[in-house]
C-alpha cells in the first residue's frame, strides 16, 4: 500500500481550476517533491492532502485513510509545517513544542523526552527557554520542523519549508531534513519553487504547470532524460548557414535558437565544444562566449513546459 496515493484530485475556486486531475504516488519512507512556481497549485495539493481543504473531486488517501471519509485518521497520522508561522512568539521554544505535544494527547512521560530530542536534532537545545520572538527566521523554521515532529508522524508535509530564508539558512534546514531521512523512516512531501533545493533532497519531483502535474521521476532521471550536456554558443549576429550546419551534426541531439544565441543538447559535450569552435571560425559570426554544463532540472523545466521556471507565469 502507498502512503500517500493521490488519484483525479480536482480542485476549484468558482470558475478558477487550481488543481485540475492530478495523480501520484509516494512510497514509505520516501521525499516527494511539488515543483513549481508560486501558484502552481502545490500548495492546494497540501491542503487537501492534509484535510484543511475538501476536493472538488478525485480521490486521495494517507497512509490508508481516505482524506474525505476519515479525515480525523488522516490528522493523526500527519504533521504539517506552513509556508507561515504559527508558533507563538510570546512563548518559549520548549513550551511551544508542549503545547502542541498536548494538542496531540502525547503522554506527559513521553512529551519531555521527545520535546528534548527533538530541540537537540534542529540545534536550539541551548534556546529552549527563549521566547520564540527572538528567533531568527531560520530558528523558527527549524523550531516549525520540531513540532510537526512531536508526535512521531508517519507522513511530514512540507509547506515550502525554506521560502524567504538566505542561503546559508536554507541550507541549514535542508542538512536537517537530510538527517531525517537517514535517521527515520518517515515520508516527506515537499513543496517547493527552489528548484536547488529540490534537487537536494527528493528521491522523486512532480513538476506542477497550471494546476496540472505535467512530468514526474527522480531528478537525475528528468535530467538524464533530456539526452546530453548543454552547450550555449553566443555570436555577434545569427548566421542562417552556420545554424543549419550545426543542426546537420551528428552529435547534435537538439537546436534552439534564441536571438544571436545556439542552444544545443550533445553527447560528450566537452569534446564537441572543442570541435565546434574551428567549425564556427569558418563562417562570418564572431563567437562571442560558448558555455557547456550539464543540465538542470530548470532545463527540465523549460523542455515540459515551453518556458524557464523563474519566468512562469502559473495561476494565483
Amino acid at each position: 500500500m502507498k502512503t500517500v496515493a493521490v488519484k483525479n484530485l480536482v480542485k476549484r475556486f468558482k470558475d478558477k481550476v487550481a488543481v485540475d486531475e492530478v495523480s501520484f504516488n509516494i512510497n514509505g519512507g520516501e521525499v516527494f517533491g511539488l515543483l513549481g512556481p508560486n501558484g502552481a497549485g502545490k500548495t492546494t495539493v497540501i491542503s487537501m492532502l492534509t484535510t484543511l481543504l475538501q476536493p472538488t473531486s478525485g480521490q486521495a488517501a494517507v497512509c490508508g485513510h481516505d482524506i474525505v471519509k476519515a479525515d480525523a485518521a488522516v490528522r493523526r497520522a500527519i504533521g504539517l509545517v506552513f509556508q507561515d508561522t504559527i508558533l507563538d512568539e510570546d512563548l518559549s521554544a520548549y513550551v511551544n513544542l508542549d503545547t502542541h505535544a498536548r494538542l496531540y494527547r502525547v503522554p506527559k512521560e513521553k512529551a519531555s523526552k521527545r520535546i528534548n530530542e527533538l530541540l537537540s536534532m534542529v540545534e536550539l537545545a541551548d534556546e529552549s527557554k527563549t521566547k520564540v520572538g527572538k528567533f531568527s527566521g531560520g530558528m523558527k523554521r527549524r523550531l516549525e520542523i520540531a513540532r510537526g515532529l512531536i508526535h512521531r508522524p508517519r507522513v511530514l508535509f512540507l509547506d515550502e519549508p525554506t521560502i524567504g530564508l538566505d542561503p546559508k539558512t536554507r541550507r541549514m534546514i535542508w542538512e536537517h531534513i537530510i538527517k531525517l531521512r537517514e535517521h527515520t523512516d518517515i515520508t516527506i512531501l515537499l513543496t517547493t519553487h527552489y528548484l536547488e533545493e529540490a534537487d537536494t533532497l527528493c528521491d522523486r519531483v512532480a513538476i506542477m504547470k497550471n494546476g496540472r502535474i505535467v512530468v514526474c521521476d527522480s531528478p537525475q532521471k528528468l535530467k538524464h532524460d533530456l539526452g546530453g550536456d548543454l552547450i550555449r554558443i553566443e555570436l555577434d549576429r545569427r548566421d542562417k548557414r552556420l545554424e543549419e550546419k550545426i543542426n546537420s551534426l551528428p552529435y547534435v541531439k537538439k537546436i534552439k535558437i534564441r536571438g544571436n544565441a545556439i542552444n544545443l543538447t550533445v553527447d560528450n559535450g566537452q569534446k564537441r565544444a572543442v570541435e565546434l569552435i574551428p567549425l564556427i571560425d569558418t563562417f562570418p559570426p564572431t563567437l562571442k562566449s560558448m558555455n557547456l554544463r550539464e543540465p538542470t532540472l530548470d532545463d527540465v523545466f523549460l523542455y515540459h513546459t515551453g518556458e524557464r521556471f523563474s519566468s512562469s507565469n502559473d495561476l494565483h
